[in-house]
């Protein structure tokens, strides 16, 4: 299973990078897109909207199922990836590239959030 160091993981297999300039950007796990199967639908947060980490955001639709998506920090969403609303097999196929959902400028972080190493124990890979 593929966790780039140099991100930070929630519990509820969300990535979110390092923030620059303030803001972050928040995708889901490899994990967590092989779990769901081919993603079918994405229903992200809007820009301008506050998020708050821990909280419902959005939802990805699945052939299989439909997941809640999660937001990792507390925060300003400031863009989202009209790449993945147009075609959300990208959050299969690259979910740490062109799969990113969306981007917040953070106003809180949690200190629960894993770093790869402390998530792959964690997601059992």
């Amino acid at each position: 299973m593929n966790n780039p160091q140099q991100l930070r993981y929630s519990k509820e297999h969300e990535w979110l990078s390092a923030a620059e300039g303030g803001v972050a950007t928040v995708g889901i796990t490899e994990f967590a897109a092989n779990a769901l199967g081919d993603v079918v639908f994405a229903q992200l947060p809007e820009v301008g909207s506050t998020v708050t980490a821990g909280d419902t955001c959005g939802e990805l639709e699945s052939t299989k199922s439909v997941s809640d998506l999660y937001a990792p920090v507390t925060g300003e969403v400031t863009e989202i990836n009209e790449d993945v609303v147009e075609d959300p097999s990208l959050v299969n196929s690259a979910p740490f590239e062109g799969g990113w959902l969306f981007k917040v400028r953070v106003a809180q972080e949690p200190d629960d959030l894993l770093s790869a190493d402390e998530y792959a124990d964690f997601a059992g890979s």
